[in-house]
């Protein structure tokens, strides 16, 4: 990888983490739920002093710790850029929250084509991140470690981490507020949609990024 295509992919990384948590943000002002990554972190946040962005740097830290446990010696030392990433995506998860704050929709209808919008940008955010092939997000590369320690298919093992985090969003809801403050019919449907929408996106536009990012035709792995 030359030098100019390693600047323009964590350029792109980096927008991509952007609009990856303005997506978050978004979906969290729909006041439908949140994705299911972001659950835990916002069901807490709801009761607590912390942020939805600190809340979301902690489970990140715990996440890159069980990592290293997993791994040991396995544990790859570009794993460790997750370090600075989760400090870098918990603030801009902050500054997206405080810059939709006039976001504050009171009609169901609103709120869903608001939830909508946060998927769509999300997902986009998450294609973005895919693209660039440098760094994951620890809650993908906790995936990872899960599926390379027990040989796990890595997209089963996805959605059995999805929703594990979403159902113990709704036991610390029932538990702290009597009810499933952070997890609702929007933690679906963001659940559902955000994936087809990245899947979709590398589809249709992938070859065209990719040759964007490394001055290279796209040839597809079918050929």
């Amino acid at each position: 990888m030359t030098r100019r295509e390693w600047c323009r992919r964590y350029l792109f990384f980096l927008a991509g983490l952007f609009i990856n948590s303005f997506g978050v943000s978004f979906i969290t002002k729909a006041a439908l739920g949140t994705s299911p990554i972001s659950s835990v972190p916002y069901t807490l946040s709801l009761g607590f002093a912390p942020t939805l962005g600190m809340f979301t740097l902690y489970m990140s830290i715990v996440l890159i710790l069980v990592q290293m446990i997993l791994l040991r010696r396995d544990f790859p030392r570009q794993y460790l850029l997750q370090i600075p990433v989760s400090f870098l995506f918990s603030w801009f998860i902050d500054m997206t929250m405080e810059l939709l704050g006039f976001l504050t929709p009171d009609v169901y209808a609103a709120k869903v084509v608001c939830l909508l919008l946060g998927c769509g940008i999300l997902g986009f955010g998450v294609f973005m991140e895919m693209a660039a092939g440098v760094v994951m997000l620890p809650g993908e590369c906790f995936v990872n470690a899960i599926s390379r320690t027990f040989h796990t298919d890595f997209g089963r093992t996805k959605v059995a981490f999805d929703t594990s985090i979403t159902v113990a969003a709704a036991i610390i809801g029932l538990i702290l507020y009597r009810e499933l403050a952070g997890v609702r019919e929007g933690t679906i449907v963001a659940a559902v949609l955000v994936g087809m929408i990245a899947r979709r996106l590398n589809c249709t536009i992938g070859p065209r990024v990719n040759l964007l990012l490394t001055g290279k035709k796209y040839r597809s792995i079918t050929n």
